[in-house]
């Protein structure tokens, strides 16, 4: 009998994609992938377990299921992912509301388990092993029709002090090359027109095959398909090499928008977790960078608060991003996660963590602030992503803003360009720092 199942994913872009593949699972069984929670019979939670607030997120996601499910509109509820396999007790014992679990080495098992928990009987926990789960297959994309993430590799190798994915995700796996441009291959005949390549680190691509970096090469392959930008995400700093840094300067189709994560620039910091990088050899390659990329737009993840951190350390952080000015950056209070090694390491209180990462928010505001001014007069090619009707303007994105973290493009057009479309807008203005202008 097919059931209608709702599917609910949180947390990165890699989790998404293991979500696709499960409904692609799930819709080849026979059942119905369903929009809304109301009036199915299960509903699958892909859940984040990287920062203790994304699991708070997760959990109350799972509440929210849970009341539908005692009103009757719900009849199971399967939670999956990251936090499934970092908690898998306490989210059994916790959280009666569920009926069963899968790890990150299960994801292929969703079909059978969502049969266990139709069926009532004990709650399945399901949990693989993460160095060695399939990683391929097929998928029903979640984003809209105009992009989509091709994850290149799995699991992680570097093992940062502060981070639990080695334990959750497992050791790095690179996917063969033939096997992720077929995978390409159909969606460019999808209509993908933006391909983002991730990985939790897409610079170590191919070492674990045969000892060589073939990120590079991967790339060159993807640039012969039928994609219009190619955008890149997690380029460990330590990692890239000159001929990837070469093929992405001389590829047109590669979009000179560099995700970096750099997390601090102290030494003693960088070194205390187990960052194999130092500010003098950032400070270098982002001088590179930015002369063999013409354009270049940088973004990178910074936290506050880690251990080693006083108040020198934070304002010789602050003044490192007012002299590289790095367009995009995220930031982050230091999250003490159970089971790391910075956990352990005398560091700031919370509160305090957070006020400095407001600081640098502020900081990093200033230099958007300054950026978006110096590109206004220009003319870039922006994916037209819709029309806001309050405010009586298209919006999309230039090379410069990746889907989901970055701002928008927001312009005004005669004529009608529709989503996925490109055009090319004149920058003329800023509102809420993000840049307006008008279609040429």
């Amino acid at each position: 009998m097919p059931y209608k199942v709702y599917f609910l994913s949180l947390g990165c872009a890699k989790n998404q994609v293991n979500c696709e593949q499960m409904m692609s699972l799930v819709q080849s069984a026979g059942h119905e992938i369903v929009p809304d929670p109301a009036g199915a019979d299960a509903a699958v939670v892909n859940t984040c377990g990287f920062l203790a607030s994304a699991c708070e997120e997760a959990i109350g996601h799972i509440l929210e299921l849970a009341e539908r499910k005692r009103a009757g509109e719900l009849k199971k509820i399967l939670v999956t992912g990251c936090m499934a396999q970092r908690y898998k007790e306490d989210v059994l014992a916790e959280l009666p509301e569920i009926d069963g679990i899968l790890g990150t080495g299960s994801y292929g098992d969703i079909v059978q388990a969502l049969d266990q928990v139709m069926e009532g009987g004990p709650r399945p926990c399901r949990l693989g092993n993460i160095h060695t789960a399939p990683q391929n297959g097929p998928r029903i994309l979640s984003t809209p029709p105009w992009y989509a993430y091709l994850r290149i590799a799995e699991g992680c190798d570097n093992h940062c002090a502060y981070c639990v994915i080695p334990s959750l995700r497992g050791k790095y796996r690179s996917r063969p090359m033939e096997e992720l441009l077929e995978e390409a291959a159909e969606l460019s005949a999808a209509g993908v027109k933006e391909l983002l390549v991730i990985a939790q680190d897409i610079t170590r691509y191919g070492t674990d095959l045969n000892g060589k970096h073939q990120l590079a090469a991967l790339l060159r392959e993807l640039a012969g398909l039928d994609f219009h930008w190619i955008r890149l995400h997690y380029l460990y700093p330590d990692e890239i090499t000159g001929e990837l840094i070469e093929t992405i300067a001389s590829e047109p189709k590669i979009l000179p928008y560099l995700d970096v994560p750099i997390q601090h620039c102290n030494d003693g910091i960088l070194k205390a977790m187990n960052r194999r990088d130092t500010k003098a050899s950032i400070r270098t390659l982002f001088k590179t960078l930015r002369q063999r990329v013409p354009g270049l737009v940088l973004r990178t993840s910074l936290i506050t608060g880690l251990p080693g951190e006083g108040e020198a350390e934070f304002g010789e952080l602050c003044e490192f991003l007012r002299e590289q000015k790095i367009e995009r950056a995220g930031v982050f209070p230091f999250s003490p996660e159970e089971g790391t090694r910075a956990a352990r390491m005398e560091h700031v209180d919370g509160e305090e963590a957070a006020r400095r990462a407001e600081i640098a928010v502020d900081v990093q505001s200033d230099i958007i602030d300054e950026y978006n001014q110096s590109i206004l007069g220009e003319e870039r090619e922006v994916l037209c992503e819709g029309f806001d009707g309050q405010a009586q303007m298209f919006y999309g994105r230039s090379y410069a803003e990746s889907p989901e973290i970055d701002g928008r493009v927001w312009f005004t057009a005669d004529g009608e360009p529709e989503p996925g479309d490109f055009v090319t807008v004149r920058l003329t203005g800023v509102m809420d720092g993000e840049v307006t202008g008008e279609r040429v």
